[in-house]
């Protein structure tokens, strides 16, 4: 054999070679990159599953921090600073008695519970007391007693009041979107849908708490989990909210003994309408009053000094 032909298949030897290196660090490139892709999708999945985790879907930071008290609680990370009273006794005080029956208002009743509660209100009045005892000490310890005694009776009371905010918030939510919910129905039965897809339709293509909370009641009664007249019922019942019990028992009515409901969800729309304006226009009446607490006792004295604070010192002045 020439040295051509070694030399040829020497050359093609080589090319070969270089070949199959350049394909397998074409592969492995591949494959380094398509884990790269994984890995960092899966730590979007978990920043997203923490980031839920972690979100909470009430403003008042009493309420937060009574539905991380319940995690905590129950995931035994936290220690409660009264373990009988939390363990045992929470539901038989007072104030687990009064949570129980409004939390179910509040919408917080599957989020906070009754241990978690009074837990709360604990914590929250001894940081109150704290607080004030810490802003009044540099003082005097007569100042420090008052504003202690005022700072653990603002804890005690923060959870109560946040539940009661609660309440206007989701009881003004219903007000606002019920003719919203009542038209859609309607519309539904218009156009020859029953009204179960009618009712389906507004909790799956709006975007609130009131429709999340019908999309809960559907989804209650087509799971068979209870009856339709009884999650209506209990929708009703988790609201603050006088006119959406009325227009719940006219549809319970209705579809009870098969009368025509279009007619009835057409008319209570146009009056839940009429009672959300009414009621902006009573709130909007109500505003320049509760700005003459604030304008009598902060805005008048500075005024006052202003204009009769010459006067005085040339008065004064003169003697």
């Amino acid at each position: 054999m020439s040295w051509v032909a070694q030399a040829a298949m020497a050359l093609g030897a080589c090319a070969s070679g270089g070949a199959a290196a350049s394909i397998a660090f074409l592969v492995r490139s591949r494959r380094r990159r398509a884990a790269m892709r994984r890995r960092a999708a899966l730590g979007d999945q978990v920043a997203h599953a923490r980031k839920l985790a972690s979100s909470s879907r009430y403003d008042n930071f009493a309420l937060r921090y009574a539905e991380s008290l319940t995690r905590r609680l129950f995931t035994g990370t936290a220690t409660p600073i009264a373990p009988s009273v939390v363990a045992k006794r929470a539901g038989q005080t007072r104030a687990g008695s009064w949570f129980k029956g409004q939390s179910a208002l509040a919408g917080c009743d599957k989020d906070v519970s009754v241990s978690a509660y009074c837990e709360a209100r604990l914590r929250l009045s001894i940081a109150g007391l704290a607080a004030g005892l810490l802003v009044g000490m540099p003082i005097s310890t007569e100042l420090a007693v008052v504003l202690g005694a005022v700072g653990c009776f603002v804890g005690a009371t923060a959870m109560k009041r946040a539940v009661r905010m609660q309440q206007r918030v989701r009881g003004a939510c219903a007000e606002r979107h019920l003719s919203e919910m009542l038209e859609v129905v309607a519309l539904g039965l218009r156009s020859g849908l029953a009204f179960d897809r009618s009712f389906a339709l507004y909790g799956s293509h709006f975007d609130n708490e009131f429709a999340r909370s019908c999309a809960r009641a559907y989804r209650t009664w087509s799971l068979g989990l209870s009856q339709r007249d009884e999650a209506l019922r209990d929708l009703a019942n988790s609201y603050d909210c006088d006119q959406l019990g009325r227009v719940i028992d006219g549809i319970v009515r209705s579809l009870r003994f098969g009368s025509s409901l279009t007619g009835v969800l057409e008319e209570a729309a146009a009056q839940a309408r009429a009672t959300y304006r009414t009621a902006l226009e009573e709130r909007v009446a109500k505003a320049p009053v509760k700005m003459m607490l604030p304008t009598g006792t902060l805005i008048l004295p500075a005024m006052l000094l202003l204009v009769m604070g010459p006067v005085l010192l040339e008065l004064l002045g003169g003697f």
